[in-house]
């Protein structure tokens, strides 16, 4: 479903940390200056320590080891991508893309800061140079590689969401057509909805309605105001559970990991492919070491896993 940018770049791990991260999974964050490179060190929940590792700290541009820090901008709640630590409190963040960057980050020896924006504001955000990255369940489209480099870590496609008994009978996409489908504004489903619908729903379009936030397009199919949500299907696993016989995931067996099912990953501008080979490197070692799949199985995603961290595999 989602987006969620920029670099800095060039020279040597030297000057010590003078930003603190913006919340690791518990708070608590320290680091320890050694004579090649800053360390870090962050406490996942549920997972434990994560550390720098001096040899992928050293593919870091020697602008972000200079800095030390990376700006993160998000959009929350999109579960269990990203959501709020608190609720009203909209600066401190978990998720499994939280803990992720939080990790990652750690292992090149930098600590993150984070922003929440609009979800249709990520990228052009990023292009502007507002922030360095962008995450919480983002596609890696095609149309998005135009201002961003990705690092796919997982993939996962469209679930549908319909009302508990699924009166409808909605199968997979084919039973969308003649319905009132809500998503996200800007959402990869908006667009796939619309293509569908004009290759496949002759006379009897889908008929796609966007909301601001993914809890809107739900309230939305509660109210009766639409028949289906179609959003990120993992996403959609917490929304059912969340909402226990009101609402039900349609259960799709041709694609048992959601319609269209693509990769989701971090952004980075397209210009600093250079922090985004840092950051390929640095998520494929946490799933050569284990705690990747720990922090998948933290958050009950382990289907949406993959063995090896990619750049840009979008399949649209």
């Amino acid at each position: 479903m989602h987006v969620r940018r920029i670099a800095l770049g060039a020279a040597a791990l030297a000057v010590a940390l003078s930003a603190t991260a913006c919340g690791t999974a518990d708070d608590t964050a320290s680091s320890t200056k050694t004579p090649d490179a800053t360390a870090v060190t962050v406490t996942i929940d549920g997972i434990g320590e994560v550390g720098t590792d001096a040899k992928l700290a050293a593919k870091l541009p020697a602008d972000f080891r200079t800095k030390g820090t990376i700006l993160v901008a998000t959009n929350a709640p999109y579960q269990p991508f990203i959501d709020f630590k608190a609720e009203g409190n909209t600066s401190e963040f978990k998720g499994l893309d939280y803990d992720l960057i939080q990790a990652a980050s750690a292992r090149l020896g930098l600590r993150t800061t984070w922003s929440q924006q609009p979800f249709d504001g990520l990228v052009p955000g990023l292009q502007a140079g507002k922030y360095d990255v962008i995450v919480g369940g983002v596609t890696d489209k095609k149309a998005r590689q135009q201002v961003a480099t990705f690092v796919d870590y997982s993939a996962s496609g469209t679930g549908f969401l319909v009302a508990a008994g699924n009166p409808l009978g909605v199968t997979d996409v084919t039973g969308l057509c003649g319905r009132k489908v809500a998503v996200q504004k800007a959402s990869n489903q908006a667009r796939h909805l619309a293509d569908y619908s004009a290759a496949s729903c002759a006379g009897k379009a889908v008929e796609v309605k966007e909301f601001p936030e993914n809890p809107q397009a739900v309230q939305a199919l509660l109210a009766g105001v639409v028949e289906v949500v179609a959003a990120t299907r993992v996403n959609l696993v917490d929304t059912e559970a969340q909402l226990a016989g009101k609402v039900e995931l349609v259960k799709d067996t041709a694609n048992p990991n959601g319609w269209l099912a693509s990769p989701n990953g971090f952004g980075f501008l397209k210009a600093r492919g250079d922090i985004a080979q840092a950051y390929q490197a640095a998520v494929q070692s946490l799933i050569d070491d284990g705690t990747y799949r720990r922090i998948l199985d933290h958050w009950k995603q382990t289907p949406i896993g993959l063995t090896k961290a990619t750049i840009d595999q979008a399949i649209d």
